[in-house]
């Protein structure tokens, strides 16, 4: 491994520049909470940012993935590279019951994801970093910073979006965060290779034939089917999988039958299939397909399968993840920075701009230790604001490494 070259910014001036900057990233954080927006629909947010952004002298451009925008921070052109920082903004259809002083202000839509914080924590790192520029100009910032304000991530296509519309043109890197209940506030975690897992999506339905309740012999159960179908892919991943390469399938929603004694004719089963490894994911359309298949056609039903791709695995590149260990750790402490030992299976667009680029994903803690740290999307999720300040330093001193690491020189090796 490449020992770093140390920038030319002391993390003592970063972390100066933060906690003068808290005050003002509190307000911007509780104005977000209040005022969340749905997946799609961040019109609100996204000119709010847009406004702060010009505010400190970075040229935007709104209208991004539709609801999204891209600001510039411009270094001094020295170094070709770009690197980006993505946060996503939008907010969850679920009522808060936080009781804050700064709840949601919409009845029925309220930030339980976090994300009032990721696109503070966003907001922070480019203030900080305007700041640097213009208090040590020259190669503090030899390169520009792109900020991607994302919408639409809960939805899982946001990221599809914004580099349908360009936000990746040009960038060599990119560095994004997601809060984290387990991990306390003012901490963070990084994790080399799979983050997250990748998250499919399957509708099946099965049709049998409908009969008199009395007489099954007579009709083809499409409820019974549904159960035997369900039944057996739980068991048969334990069996037919290996277990190292974890697989996790979950039927969400099952709708059928008309009456109590009317054998249904048909049933509609929605789920969600989340696994780690490429071979794996690649596997499980034919694999779930052979199963239900071969119970269908046993017993004279007919099925329809639709089984939808969505996001693949944020897979975490080695250098730009030590990268963002070494800063946190210099910046932040060892005692505030952990290692993940295991991936998530939850599942994160993130993982589209790692298709244009390499990048790494970390935690940042919002947990306490003097209350119940509810999970994400809980009606009562309530992130520790020192979260803030750690998310800000963290990469905000990732940022001026960047251009001084020697093992990030291009070109850089898949990792």
């Amino acid at each position: 491994m490449n020992a770093a070259i140390a920038p030319p910014v002391a993390p003592d001036l970063i972390k100066s520049i933060t906690e003068a900057l808290l005050p003002r990233l509190r307000d911007i954080r509780r104005h977000l909470h209040a005022h969340p927006e749905l997946s799609g629909q961040e019109t609100e947010t996204a000119a709010y940012v847009a406004g702060v952004m010009s505010s400190i002298g970075c040229p935007v451009r709104e209208g991004v993935g539709r609801t999204g925008l891209v600001a510039e921070l411009a270094g001094t052109g020295a170094d070709p590279r770009r690197l980006a920082i993505r946060a996503d903004m939008d907010a969850l259809p679920i009522q808060e019951e936080t009781l804050l002083a700064y709840s949601s202000l919409r009845p029925g839509v309220c930030h339980a994801c976090g994300h009032d914080i990721h696109t503070t924590v966003a907001l922070g790192t480019a203030m900080v970093l305007a700041e640097v520029r213009k208090t040590l100009p020259g190669e503090a910032l030899p390169g520009d910073v792109r900020f991607l304000f994302q919408p639409a991530e809960e939805v899982a296509q946001g990221a599809r979006w914004m580099v349908a519309d360009g936000a990746m043109e040009g960038v060599s890197a990119i560095l994004g965060l997601h809060v984290f209940p387990t991990i306390a506030g003012g901490s963070v975690g990084v994790r080399y290779g799979a983050l997250t897992a990748a998250a499919d999506d399957l509708e099946l339905i099965i049709r049998g034939e409908s009969g008199h309740g009395a007489r099954p012999h007579e009709a083809v159960d499409a409820i019974w089917l549904a159960a035997q179908v369900v039944t057996t892919l739980q068991q048969a991943i334990a069996r037919t999988h290996n277990p190292l390469r974890p697989v996790v399938l979950t039927i969400g929603q099952i709708q059928g039958g008309r009456a109590p004694n009317v054998i249904a004719d048909r049933v509609r089963l929605v789920g969600t299939v989340r696994s780690l490894h490429p071979d794996t994911t690649a596997d499980l359309p034919q694999w779930i397909d052979n199963i239900v298949g071969g119970i269908c056609r046993s017993h004279g039903a007919r099925y329809e399968l639709n089984y939808r791709p969505g996001v693949p695995s944020v897979h975490n590149h080695d250098a730009l993840t030590r990268l963002l260990e070494t800063s946190a750790r210099t910046a932040l402490g060892d005692g505030a920075v952990e290692v993940l030992a295991e991936p998530s299976l939850g599942a994160e667009d993130f993982s589209i701009y790692l298709k244009e680029c390499p990048g790494s994903m970390f935690r940042l803690g919002v947990g306490w230790s003097d209350r119940p740290n509810y999970p994400l999307h809980h009606p009562k999720f309530e992130a520790n604001e020192a979260a803030i300040a750690a998310g800000v330093i963290t990469l905000a001193s990732a940022a001026v490494r960047y251009w001084h690491t020697p093992e990030l020189k291009p070109p850089l090796a898949e990792a």
